[in-house]
């Protein structure tokens, strides 16, 4: 199956600073992908070169079989929606749509007017006057109505409450389902992400640490509790992502594909927060956070 995303030893450097370096992924099409990883870490410069915003300083990528942007027919399969989800203030809800239908050959006038009135949008309501959830959800529908087989989505609910930011999420999830899209979405809430996506890949200093199906990453990862600074007593099988200590006991967090049972450890499960931050410690030589205990 053609990947929804590919890259290849891809590098974007602005001056002498590389925003992403040596980026080498693969992210399958039909899923839901959660991109995660601190500010400056390359999240929407990848976004913005798989959006053909940008050009890769080295290296290649490519969006559903052929390199980004490189015509009528290939931007039309994909939709990006950059942070603070933009919006004309001055035209109203349906102005966009009618500017939706002219710009876009795919364009679906019904899908936009059932999702404009499923979430309540006043069609004559300038987009100014709107909440910032509004904006968002009107954003979300331009992008989905484009009838892409791609959707990027760049911290689109990063600015909006609790009740927003949940409202949206379930809109993605409804249009996601309707139209089998695949989607590649960043974020920094690491529970919006566990909440609908199916795949993650962690950037962390502009390249890529971590990447796969989001069961496999809870099956592989583990914590293990034992005597303290005994990690010699790990088994070689276990690679060791982080690792705390007090004078009681260390804790551990291993990827391991074999069976953990019968090691001198305590063994426990993880969550995906405790994975992330595991791996973004890790790579930033940062000291080891505490792992939440997941309760079996």
């Amino acid at each position: 199956m053609t990947a929804a995303l590919q890259t290849y030893g891809l590098g974007k450097r602005y001056g002498r600073r590389w925003a992403l370096s040596d980026c080498t992924l693969r992210i399958p099409a039909g899923r839901v992908v959660g991109l995660i990883g601190p500010n400056g870490a390359g999240k929407t410069t990848l976004l913005k070169l798989a959006a053909g915003q940008l050009a890769p300083t080295v290296g290649g990528i490519e969006v559903l079989g052929h390199r980004p942007a490189t015509g009528p027919a290939q931007l039309s399969r994909v939709s990006f929606v950059a942070q603070h989800t933009p919006t004309y203030p001055d035209l109203s809800v349906a102005e966009h749509l009618r500017m939706g239908a002219g710009l876009n050959p795919r364009w679906d006038a019904g899908l936009a007017r059932e999702r404009i009135g499923r979430i309540g949008l006043d069609p004559g309501q300038r987009a100014g006057k709107l909440s910032g959830g509004q904006r968002a959800q009107l954003a979300l529908v331009m992008a989905v109505a484009k009838r892409p087989e791609l959707l990027l989505l760049d911290e689109p609910v990063a600015a909006l409450d609790p009740l927003a930011r949940r409202e949206f999420l379930q809109g993605l999830v409804e249009a996601t389902a309707e139209q089998e899209l695949s989607v590649v979405l960043s974020s920094h809430v690491i529970a919006d992400l566990e909440r609908i996506c199916d795949y993650l890949v962690v950037l962390v200093g502009s390249q890529v640490r971590l990447a796969g199906d989001v069961e496999e990453l809870l099956a592989t990862h583990h914590r293990l509790i034992g005597p303290p600074g005994d990690l010699a007593a790990v088994p070689e099988e276990h690679e060791v992502v982080s690792a705390s200590h007090t004078d009681r006991q260390s804790t551990l967090l291993i990827r391991t594909t074999v069976p953990i049972a019968g090691t001198a450890w305590a063994a426990g499960r993880v969550g995906l927060e405790d994975i992330v931050l595991g791996h973004m410690s890790r790579s930033a030589g940062l000291a080891d956070p505490p792992l939440l205990e997941v309760q079996q």
